[in-house]
């Protein structure tokens, strides 16, 4: 099943249910308006949002129209908590090994999360807005899950059947307001404002055999400016599987539905792969030449982030963004 939000001038959107190939859509609205009262009552909602979605694939939904992606929200345009992890141990480290950083100890078995701002999040084809250029601005790919409840204390395996669905989204960093909140001690705030996320979330069964052990295993595209910058693998270097993340964030609370978790910047050591955010290509410059040549995105700069499916179809929609500056 595949959901987005569309427009509507509210805080939370209209609900739409999308077809597999994201070529039609037709609005929820007789079985719920907002994606937050499905994750909030999933086992009632969804297996008719599921009826529907059978329906518009089959080319019987009375009022089906065709999917714009330019009129979405994301998915869940505010949520409850949206955290981010840092899953792929080959971004962390050489982030780390750049900056003459000593490598984080128990790095293989303890997740590194952080939180995120989760009361706005930016649809995939709203502005990266900024108030300078000089804060340092970084785009960053990965995915997230969407959790249904979770109690306390939940071990990996049973917190992975917690997923309701998976998400692609672009976790902005300004790289330059880093350093000070770090030295603070105290996590990092400003260096992280509104993720994006892309116009459709999907429930884990749409993947097939590409959803497997908490992990997607598929390629992530990323542009900039028109350019291929990246074309890296999802699954084998996912050091902790959403299921671990989701357990790991649980260790000390419960997370009610409609939380997400993110796996941080996707990365894997083939460099030829390419890279997923700016920092990691400048780190490699600096390993490689004592400096970073690659500079930080520009007012005008394009970002565009996709992962397709074996059978080469969009899965979540694209993230095809602009900075512009704040008016």
């Amino acid at each position: 099943m595949k959901l987005a939000t569309y427009k509507d001038g509210s805080r939370d959107g209209q609900l739409v249910v999308v077809s597999r190939d994201l070529s039609m859509a037709h609005y929820a609205s007789g079985i719920a308006s907002r994606l937050q009262q499905v994750l909030d009552d999933w086992n009632f909602v969804s297996p008719q949002l599921q009826d529907l979605y059978t329906t518009l694939n089959q080319g019987k939904a009375r009022h089906a129209f065709p999917f714009d992606p330019s009129l979405c929200m994301a998915p869940l345009p505010r949520a409850y908590q949206w955290v981010a992890g840092s899953a792929y141990l080959q971004h962390e480290q050489v982030l780390r090994k750049a900056r003459g950083a000593p490598a984080l100890e128990h790095a293989k078995s303890d997740p590194l999360l952080y939180q995120g701002a989760s009361d706005d999040f930016l649809g995939p084809q709203d502005d990266i807005v900024v108030r300078s250029e000089d804060y340092g601005i970084d785009f960053g790919a990965g995915l997230a899950v969407v959790t249904g409840d979770v109690a306390m204390a939940t071990p990996p395996q049973e917190a992975l059947e917690s997923v309701r669905l998976l998400m692609l989204v672009n976790d902005i960093t300004l790289r330059q307001l880093m350093p000070p909140e770090l030295a603070k001690g105290s996590g990092l705030v400003l260096s992280r404002p509104t993720a994006a996320f892309a116009p459709v979330a999907v429930t884990p069964d749409e993947l097939g055999p590409a959803w497997q052990g908490g992990r997607v295993h598929l390629n992530l595209q990323v542009s900039w400016n028109g350019k291929k910058v990246g074309l890296c693998e999802t699954g084998p270097e996912m050091q902790f599987h959403f299921g671990q993340l989701i357990s790991h964030l649980c260790k000390t609370r419960q997370l009610r539905s409609g939380a997400i978790v993110g796996s941080g910047t996707v990365s894997n050591q083939d460099t030829a792969r390419g890279y997923c955010c700016i920092a990691e290509k400048r780190a490699l410059e600096t390993l490689e030449h004592g400096a970073p040549k690659t500079e930080f995105m520009k007012l005008g700069d394009t970002v565009r982030m996709e992962v397709k499916g074996g059978d080469g179809v969009s899965v979540f929609g694209a993230i095809d963004q602009a900075v512009a500056a704040r008016r």
